[in-house]
């Protein structure tokens, strides 16, 4: 019998593909992939789940001057179409269950810092996924080198056998990128 395995789509908004105000270079391709991959592999899945930026006043996350490393450009403000899901990514939207926002007023890169409300109760993407009896976890999305990452590696700390299935992912740098691949495979996380 499979093991139960969950697909986390990370961050496929607007903001962080082309045209948005922190757009990572083929982020809109690689929303069409992951509808693509829920398409063909749905059935792979006992759950599938999305986590979002939600900002409201993240503090010093946001910069006039961003450094792009710890501050950035506003990006997924609560209500704005920059934080949308990608138009691209409705395909695999639609098999989405439940989405955990994150940052509302700090930086939060990983879903495992966010929260999604469910039968009137708010509950983390950890907890919810050990309620649904997930084991297993593969993770895609936006950025490779920084929310993929910090989600891939709580999902990771958290006891879930974790895989990131690298060509559903974008990242920011070449360079940072190859860092977190790296650092990924370090913690045990299965990179595809």
């Amino acid at each position: 019998m499979p093991v139960p395995r969950a697909l986390l789509i990370v961050d496929v908004q607007n903001d962080f593909c082309e045209g948005g105000s922190l757009a990572v270079q083929g982020g809109a391709e690689v929303a069409a992939r992951i509808s693509d991959h829920v398409a063909s592999a749905a059935g792979d899945y006992a759950a599938v789940v999305a986590t979002a930026d939600w900002h409201d006043d993240p503090g010093g996350h946001f910069s006039h001057h961003p450094d792009y490393a710890h501050s950035w450009p506003a990006h997924c403000r609560i209500g704005s179409d920059g934080a949308l899901f990608h138009p691209n990514a409705r395909g695999a939207m639609e098999h989405v269950q439940v989405v955990f926002r994150k940052g509302e007023h700090a930086a939060a890169y990983s879903g495992f810092e966010g929260a999604a409300v469910e039968h009137d109760r708010r509950i983390g993407l950890a907890d919810w996924l050990h309620e649904h009896g997930i084991e297993e976890v593969d993770v895609v999305g936006i950025a490779t080198d920084y929310c993929v990452r910090a989600t891939a590696l709580d999902a990771a700390r958290e006891g879930f056998r974790t895989r990131v299935l690298v060509d559903l992912t974008a990242g920011v740098a070449p360079e940072s990128t190859r860092a977190a691949v790296e650092e990924l495979r370090g913690a045990g996380v299965t990179v595809a």
